[in-house]
């Protein structure tokens, strides 16, 4: 009996053993007369009971159909309140939220995020993984809510929005011999070791590709999955480092150091906030990924949409 059943009958049936009228009933529901009557006919088939009975002009319930009606009116009542979209309230809202990046935007931009939920949703709890790109197609599985990195296209099997996009330029310590040089050559640029942060997204191999083609080739003397560590070592050496613009801007301010633009062109940087599809209309998550992403173009320290 149940595989004959859907909502839309249970709701017909609500609304004849209230209105006892065929026509109020059609009214009501706003569909017709002749479909009420369809239905009140598979109603009769299923429950194998009339339901109602005509006496005049008016539908009197059986003895069937009133021990249903209490009943009825408690399921219809327990499925609206399955079905409505609460309103979303930040400051109830509770779970462990997983933000993923490069250390980068886990040192300039997650503080003004922490901030903002600590304020608007003080019971949700932030957890942090450093990116890596494997995590992109097994993002289900990775437990991350919300990433940012480096990518040529949208990801396929995410939602995404694109953050900005800018270039790769060269990154030294001040009073680098190189400092001088009005225009970086590609001998310059090979002349000296490089550092490569490998934590996050990729963001040099475009260069590699660039001097290959050039018939050059780099040496990275050094490898480290964290910025910080990167820039200490850069401050105290004459090694290199290439990084998107916008982060050698930052970083030329904040620690001290000098940039330059490299002696041939690549393709852009492009950089995306992206989540799995099943939190596109999750009100919380919309909350969440609406603040981070207001925080990552206005901050000083992002790519803004440059």
């Amino acid at each position: 009996m149940l595989s004959n059943l859907n909502l839309n009958l249970l709701r017909s049936l609500h609304a004849l053993l209230e209105e006892c009228h065929v026509s109020n009933a059609a009214h009501r529901l706003h569909i017709t007369q002749s479909a009420v009557s369809r239905q009140l006919a598979q109603l009769r088939e299923i429950c194998d009971d009339p339901l109602l009975v005509r006496d005049g002009n008016q539908l009197v319930p059986t003895p069937r159909a009133l021990a249903m009606q209490d009943k009825l009116r408690s399921l219809l009542e327990e499925f609206d309140a399955l079905l409505a979209e609460k309103a979303f309230d930040p400051q109830t809202w509770q779970q462990e939220f997983v933000l993923s990046s490069s250390d980068y935007v886990a040192q300039y931009i997650v503080p003004d995020v922490v901030s903002i939920v600590s304020e608007h949703a003080p019971k949700v709890n932030l957890a942090y993984r450093l990116w890596q790109p494997d995590f992109l197609n097994e993002f289900e599985q990775s437990g991350i809510h919300l990433a940012s990195t480096m990518l040529d296209e949208p990801p396929e099997q995410l939602s995404s929005v694109k953050i900005g996009q800018d270039k790769s330029v060269c990154l030294m310590r001040k009073g680098h011999p190189l400092q001088t040089e009005t225009h970086l050559s590609c001998d310059d640029l090979v002349t000296f070791p490089h550092l490569k942060v490998t934590g996050g997204g990729d963001k040099d191999s475009k260069v590699d590709i660039a001097l290959k083609k050039l018939g050059f080739e780099r040496r990275i003397a050094l490898k480290i999955p964290f910025f910080s560590a990167a820039i200490n070592a850069l401050k105290n050496s004459d090694y290199l480092m290439v990084v998107p613009e916008h982060i050698a801007r930052n970083l030329s301010q904040e620690a001290g150091l000098e940039y330059c633009s490299l002696p041939f062109e690549t393709e852009l940087h492009h950089y995306w906030l992206m989540w799995h599809p099943k939190y596109d209309n999750d009100k919380a998550h919309q909350w969440i990924r609406e603040k981070v992403l207001d925080v990552m173009l206005v901050s000083p320290y992002s790519i803004g949409m440059s």
